[in-house]
């Protein structure tokens, strides 16, 4: 497995922190195999390391508990400071109190989870100004030609398009066995992680609005259009469970909301966002007779690419014409617009008219996957297969 160097730099500095390290993301985005890559770093320079992963059984009967937990540390661990690693920690009932007590007992805690509700507002209460999280995610591209070139295997950007980064489909070569690890990944995501967990009893209705979002990402959304599409099969069902179905899809990091900012009252527009799916192959995974919806997963996979580099998005509104990021970082402030092709006049009018009455003051940019340059002397087109490859703008 690679080493992921983008997300143990930021994380080394806490290394010897009494802050307690909160690695969050999908599930098999690559959690433990940071967690672990940290465990090796530091054992070469001590071996006083406790380990525990909460979803094996082993592990969890010999910690079922916070007083199990303080005492399995407390039994197993060495003088001095002891680092803790605790893998899908949210398994444990009230473990916020634990890692709140062996922070104080000169140990350096790192959990992971696949749920934000490890993030929650219980958990800040308790250990507010006492954590620092970091947000792990598939791999991007350049990540993707790395370890395929350790695998031995090929991945071009067409596969990258239509199946995404999730580090475990790269074992499974042939399109059916992606297609059955990804789909045995998403099942567990929304049976075990969501339907059993939140104890979800209209699972028809939730499996549909499911099936709806995961289709519609890189698309401006509300709630009340997504509660209309539904009501007509589910009459009984309300808006505010729409909205509950939802969070339950971002609370396990399937799916990000960016905002849409407006020109006209220069704030954000609070009752419609944008969705993104943490990868492109939940919408592919839908796909009927190997009909893509590649012009959507190629925004979406801009949209990973530029979160990896660092940029914070919205989504902009011209005076009603959508430019797809607001990308900001380090004061510095980028227009993007993302299309598959502007071979044809009509995309290339519509995609180039998006930045009609923009000034200058910021680039603008547009990414496609066409193979001709279509710079103009104020808009920089960069073509997919450089832009994958670049570290920044």
């Amino acid at each position: 497995m690679i080493i992921r160097e983008k997300y143990l730099k930021a994380i080394r500095g806490f290394y010897d922190s009494d802050l307690i390290k909160v690695i969050t993301g999908v599930r098999r985005c690559g959690k433990s195999v940071i967690l672990e890559t940290i465990m090796n770093e530091i054992k070469r320079k001590t071996t006083n390391i406790i380990y525990l992963n909460f979803e094996k059984t082993t592990d969890f009967d010999k910690a079922s508990d916070v007083k199990s937990l303080i005492n399995y540390v407390k039994n197993n661990r060495e003088k001095g400071k002891c680092y803790c690693f605790f893998d899908e920690i949210q398994e444990l009932d009230d473990w916020q109190v634990a890692v709140k007590d062996l922070r104080l007992d000169n140990c350096s805690v790192f959990i992971t989870g696949s749920n934000s509700k490890l993030l929650s507002s219980e958990f800040l209460t308790l250990l507010s100004g006492r954590f620092v999280s970091f947000r792990i995610r598939p791999f991007v591209y350049k990540e993707i030609k790395e370890y395929s070139n350790e695998l031995g295997i090929n991945v071009d950007i067409a596969n990258y398009l239509i199946w995404g980064g999730f580090p475990g489909r790269f074992n499974n070569i042939t399109l059916d066995g992606t297609k059955t690890y990804l789909s045995d990944l998403e099942n567990t995501i929304v049976i075990n992680d969501l339907i059993r967990r939140y104890k979800i009893r209209k699972e028809v209705p939730f499996k549909k609005i499911v099936n709806y979002i995961l289709c519609s990402n890189s698309r401006i959304f509300s709630i009340r259009s997504i509660h209309r599409y539904i009501k007509n099969d589910f009459p009984d069902l309300s808006i505010m469970t729409v909205s509950k179905y939802i969070e339950y899809l971002k609370e396990a990091y399937i799916i990000d909301e960016i905002p849409q900012y407006s020109t006209k009252t220069k704030r954000e527009l609070q009752y419609y966002g944008k969705i993104y799916n943490s990868d492109v192959c939940f919408n592919s995974l839908r796909a009927n007779n190997n009909r893509y919806d590649l012009d959507h997963n190629l925004e979406n996979i801009v949209y990973n690419e530029l979160l990896y580099m660092g940029y914070d998005l919205k989504v902009y509104n011209n005076n009603a014409k959508e430019i797809d990021f607001l990308a900001s970082k380090d004061n510095k402030t980028f227009y993007i617009q993302v299309a598959y092709s502007v071979a044809d006049e009509k995309a290339y009018n519509r995609e180039i008219g998006a930045f009609k009455d923009l000034d200058n003051l910021n680039q603008k940019i547009l990414i496609t996957n066409d193979i001709i340059d279509y710079s103009t002397s104020t808009i920089k087109h960069i073509k997919l297969e450089d832009f994958l490859m670049i570290e920044d703008f």
